[in-house]
This record gives structure tokens, C-alpha cells and sequence, in this order.
């Protein structure tokens, strides 16, 4: 029989919880109101100017929105929880990548017209979604697991539209309207493996830890919390402005 001392399990109980803890903070920075993913004033103003290509600025522009998307990133975040393989991995973001795209620039350059509040609301309910999907929610009350792969396409989808409504706002200049936007684009790209790379790192160092499979369960509990609390703060706001 090993005894340990009380200094030495301390340690070893800090040791374990300490990727969760560092996951919470994170969780609580992202669903934070403080790094909403509005547009700052100063970026704002440039976009209204920008007549011409502005490719360089575009990017950062697009980057600078996806790290600080608190929504996309909670839904990645649940994306990516119980995925091991760089090659899975690969294959959920790249249908994510594909289904923003598509409907960010669909809707920036068609000028089709939607709701922000109820977008934002189903991009929160992405986020309830995808966390319920992690904890075997769908086998035990419908008796069959939904397609997860489709399911990463489709909610894709509207959060692109997230992204249109939030360009949806300013007046674009024509002039060289094609090549910014896919700048912006390419820009959210490069932000979301930015994100995700950060997201990566902390995960890797706690799926490492015994603790990992226990405090996982909470995890997701408090991911569909804050998925709830988007749709909640969302719904307010729609029947507000209504």
C-alpha cells in the first residue's frame, strides 16, 4: 500500500483540475458580453470609407471578428470536445469553413436580408446542440444519433449569416466590394485556426489527466448553459426591437 501525504494528494487534486479550470476561464472570457464580436468604432468607420481593394485590412478585419466571436467559438469549442484525430478535426472545421463561407458571402453580396437577433439566436442554440450531441443526449431520448457531420454544415450556415448581418449594417462601397469581402473571409478563416489552435492546446493538456472524463460531463453542462443564455439574451432582444 502507497500513502501519499495530504500536501502530496493536494497537489496531485491541483494537478488535474488545473487544464479544467483554465478551460472554465476560458469558456467565461468567450461567453463573456465584454468580448462580444460587434464591430469596433474605429473599424467600423474604415469600413464605411473603403472604396478600392483593401485586402491586407480586410483580413484583419475578418480575424479580428472570428476571435472575438464568443458565439462561433463556444460552438467549435463543442465541435471539436471528443474529437483525438488531427484528421477528424480537420474535417468538422472544413465543413464549418465551408458552411460560414457560403452564406457570408451570399449574404453580404446578394443583400438578402435577415433577422440578427433570430440568427444569433439559432447560432445559441448551436451551441445547446452540439453540447447535448457530447453528452449522448440524442441515442437516449430519440433512440438514433442525428448525422453530426451535417448537422456542422448546416448550423455552418447561419452562423455565416451571423457574420453577413454584422457586415449587413454598414454601407459597402462597390468598388472592389468582391475582393474585400473575400478578404474578410479568408481573414475569418485564419482567426478560426487561431482560436482553435489556442482551444487545442488546452484541451490536449486536459484529456491527459485522469479527471478528464468526469469534469468533461460538466463541461458541457456549462456549454449548453451558455448556449442557453445566447438564445435568451437574443429572444430578449428581438421582442424589444420588434
Amino acid at each position: 500500500m502507497v500513502l501519499i501525504s495530504s500536501a502530496q494528494y493536494k497537489n496531485t487534486t491541483l494537478s488535474a483540475r488545473g487544464p479544467f479550470i483554465l478551460f472554465l476561464l476560458f469558456l467565461a472570457i468567450v461567453a463573456s458580453p465584454v468580448f462580444a464580436h460587434g464591430v469596433a468604432e474605429g473599424d467600423a468607420l474604415f469600413i464605411e470609407q473603403a472604396e478600392g481593394m483593401h485586402l491586407i485590412p480586410f483580413i484583419y478585419l475578418g480575424a479580428k471578428h472570428m476571435v472575438t466571436g464568443y458565439d462561433h467559438l463556444l460552438f467549435l469549442i463543442g465541435v471539436i470536445f471528443f474529437l483525438y484525430r488531427m484528421k477528424d478535426i480537420g474535417v468538422y472545421v472544413t465543413l464549418f469553413a465551408i458552411g460560414h463561407s457560403v452564406t457570408l458571402l451570399y449574404g453580404v453580396l446578394s443583400g438578402a436580408q435577415v433577422n440578427p437577433y433570430l440568427i444569433d439566436a439559432i447560432i445559441g442554440l448551436s451551441v445547446v446542440y452540439k453540447a447535448l450531441d457530447n453528452l449522448g443526449a440524442y441515442p437516449r431520448w430519440f433512440g438514433f444519433q442525428p448525422n453530426t457531420k451535417a448537422a456542422v454544415l448546416i448550423f455552418g450556415f447561419f452562423h455565416g449569416f451571423g457574420l453577413a448581418t454584422k457586415l449587413q449594417d454598414f454601407t459597402l462601397s462597390q468598388d472592389g466590394l468582391i475582393p474585400n469581402i473575400i478578404a474578410f473571409n479568408v481573414g475569418v478563416e485564419i482567426g478560426q485556426l487561431l482560436a482553435l489552435s489556442a482551444i487545442l492546446i488546452i484541451m490536449s493538456f486536459w484529456r491527459k489527466t485522469d479527471a478528464f472524463a468526469k469534469q468533461a460531463f460538466t463541461a458541457n453542462v456549462l456549454l449548453m448553459s451558455a448556449g442557453f443564455m445566447l438564445i435568451g439574451y437574443q429572444l430578449t432582444g428581438f421582442f424589444v426591437s420588434s
